[in-house]
């Protein structure tokens, strides 16, 4: 393999809004769409990640890594990166004769393109950005990325210079969030929403008096077992803060805030980090934990309270 990039290259009651759909394209359908496993090299994706890598290859090389366990989805979003800028490479054709958005020698890729993955082409081709990823995959776990014993020799396999690596690791470092250590009241709003998993969606509602929570009831009530008060609704929550600037690495404990607007929040959950949240989505749910959904156009920002920030009713 080449790099080809250096070369050329409101109310009280909450509602969950839509999320858009995404292109209807093989990567989308195959995959259906970005998922983090649970271990620890499922990093979720850094403020710097989001804005570079296209939404369907981000979703790709999560949905791939687990192809090799313990190899982190970055790492293979590191190598698309310099190969070939995630596919953005005008021809993605080497002069060494690998081709593809991570650039394999075609003898190269026939020894890792099988079993052929949901979605990728048959016969499998290294043109192929599903092929191209999974086959990236079990390169590097046949050459030490397995269980992460050996990730830089693996890279090094890959394309054999040690600029290459070091690069490499550097973009896989930089494409992951790091996650700011919690504060303690972080920590117990964090744990009671956990015991509220199950609890049933009540409009209005705050806790088992009401028989559940409603999204704003149930992360009052997770900060109040915290000791902070905070105000009743999304959107006075919302307007109490303090406000995370866009590009802050998100810690457990955060509220996160969405709606069409910052002055029309309609729904808050609580995250858990992992690129996970608690919440209390709608009539009909349960308090549950999913993906945190921070690219969503209805994600208006996040706030981290505090002790002096603690709001009135």
């Amino acid at each position: 393999m080449s790099s080809l990039v250096g070369k050329a290259v409101a109310g009280v009651g909450c509602a969950v809004l839509a999320l858009p759909l995404l292109a209807a394209l093989t990567i989308a359908a195959a995959l259906g769409g970005p998922s983090l496993d649970s271990s620890a090299s499922a990093a979720a994706p850094s403020t710097r990640a989001l804005n570079d890598i296209p939404s369907l290859m981000l979703a790709l090389y999560q949905r791939a890594a687990p192809e090799c366990p313990g190899l982190s989805w970055t790492t293979l979003a590191a190598i698309g990166k310099v190969e070939t800028n995630h596919a953005r490479h005008p021809t993605m054709t080497s002069t060494a004769g690998a081709v593809g958005p991570m650039q394999f020698l075609p003898s190269t890729f026939t020894a890792y393109a099988h079993p052929v993955p949901p979605g990728g082409k048959r016969p499998p081709t290294p043109w192929d950005p599903v092929d191209a990823v999974y086959a990236a995959a079990r390169l590097l776990c046949a050459h030490g990325a397995r269980h992460g014993k050996n990730v830089r020799d693996a890279i090094f396999a890959y394309n054999h210079s040690h600029a290459y690596v070091s690069e490499v690791l550097h973009v896989a470092h930089a494409y992951a969030a790091h996650t700011p250590d919690p504060t303690g009241a972080a920590v117990k709003a964090v744990s009671f929403a956990r015991s509220q998993l199950g609890t049933p969606y009540v409009w209005g509602g705050d806790g088992p008096s009401d028989g559940g929570f409603d999204c704003s009831g149930l992360t009052q009530a997770a900060y109040r077992a915290a000791g902070i008060p905070l105000p009743r609704i999304a959107q006075a929550q919302y307007d109490t803060g303090p406000h995370l600037p866009k590009d802050a690495a998100l810690a457990p404990g955060d509220l996160l805030f969405f709606g069409p607007s910052p002055t029309r929040i309609t729904h808050v959950t609580l995250n858990i980090g992992g690129g996970q949240a608690i919440d209390a989505p709608h009539p009909g749910a349960v308090v549950r934990q999913a993906a945190a959904s921070t690219t969503a156009p209805t994600f208006q920002g996040a706030t981290r309270p505090t002790a002096r920030r603690g709001g009135a009713r």
